[in-house]
């Protein structure tokens, strides 16, 4: 399970100090892995909203 940032104000340099904290606690193996899960997400999402159609090839003649 990962940690939670909880702030009462917005704070981006404490938001990013722990989103680098996060990061670096992690292996190179697990950050890919998180990476490849959150593509495959992505095209999910994509596909069901209809943006991901593959492309026509047209022969021009």
């Amino acid at each position: 399970m990962c940690p939670i940032l909880k702030l009462s104000k917005h704070n981006e340099k404490k938001e990013i100090e722990f989103e680098l904290k996060y990061q670096m606690s992690l292996t190179t193996r697990k950050r890919f892995e998180m990476m490849f899960q959150k593509t495959k997400e992505m095209i999910r999402l994509l596909e069901k909203h209809g943006h991901r159609k593959s492309f026509e090839i047209i022969k021009r003649t």
